[in-house]
């Protein structure tokens, strides 16, 4: 792969290395930094575009912009709302940043608007499973992200069982990937997510990571996406505010395990752990 690029929208991302993904959720509820990007109950476009920015000229090649929560527990919301809260954010940011914006949608009309707005990527934790999803991200042409989760987020944490978890997790990912190339989405557009913290428990979460290059087998782009997460205080007996060192860790893991993309919080220390790690095992330094 080292002359190959993902087409996302108008931009391109280079496969031959790994790419971070800033996280930027205009939500009021997501469990590390929901609010931060409101004011007065709507969107704050100056903190939203300064915020964007930063994570840019920290290293992230794409920012994931989510609407909804998905957080255990959390009360799913009005499209209307979610509309309300992505477009605008994606309108502005793809207007004035040379970035890709990533959208974490798992809605028809979302993934519609926000590809018309200018967003480079679908990232759907429920694996265009919703109605009208798998139609909506084939009429995009955009790349999308399937990600693995048992249940709902509002229940999902609360009895995860699986006989095996990599090879059940496999299982659905490579079912998802048939369905969305029998709606007419291309394979060499589909990316993959174990969905770490999303209907798994500590054990579960520990051995996805451990056997990522089982799910590397499958031949498709990896994100990984355990930044500040409950496996990682669960570890460490840490807040959210304090699993930045145990966060960086698993960031390294999956770079040699084979992930490509990974999608934190903190994009100037992951930039710099994951770009080390990947000229470690490549022996040279990406240009």
């Amino acid at each position: 792969m080292a002359n190959e690029m993902m087409q996302c929208g108008n931009r391109g991302l280079a496969l031959s290395r790994p790419q971070v993904m800033g996280i930027l959720n205009v939500t009021p509820d997501s469990f590390s930094d929901g609010g931060q990007l409101l004011k007065n109950g709507g969107l704050d476009r100056q903190n939203l575009l300064q915020r964007a920015a930063e994570m840019v000229a920290a290293g992230a090649s794409l920012l994931d912009i989510g609407g909804e929560s998905t957080r255990p527990g959390a009360q799913q919301v009005s499209i209307q709302q979610e509309l309300d809260r992505v477009i605008p954010a994606v309108e502005l940011i793809s207007s004035e940043l040379d970035v890709v914006i990533s959208v974490d949608t798992s809605s028809a009309e979302v993934i519609t608007a926000a590809a018309k707005a200018g967003c480079g990527m679908i990232n759907d934790v429920r694996a265009l499973t919703r109605e009208g999803a798998l139609k909506a991200a084939a009429a995009t042409k955009l790349p999308v992200c399937l990600m693995h989760m048992q249940g709902q987020p509002k229940t999902m944490q609360a009895a995860p069982e699986y006989v095996d978890v990599v090879k059940d997790v496999s299982s659905f990912l490579q079912e998802r990937v048939r369905h969305c190339q029998s709606a007419g989405i291309d394979r060499a557009q589909l990316l993959l997510d174990p969905g770490f913290g999303f209907g798994k428990t500590l054990e579960h979460n520990l051995q996805l990571l451990n056997r990522l290059p089982q799910l590397a087998e499958l031949g498709l782009p990896l994100l990984v996406g355990t930044s500040r997460k409950s496996m990682i205080g669960q570890v460490l007996t840490k807040p959210v505010e304090e699993r930045l060192f145990g966060s960086l860790a698993t960031a390294v893991l999956a770079i040699a395990k084979g992930a490509w993309i990974i999608r934190v919080h903190d994009v100037a220390a992951t930039h710099d752990a994951v770009a080390m790690t990947s000229a470690v095992l490549n022996e040279s330094v990406h240009s």
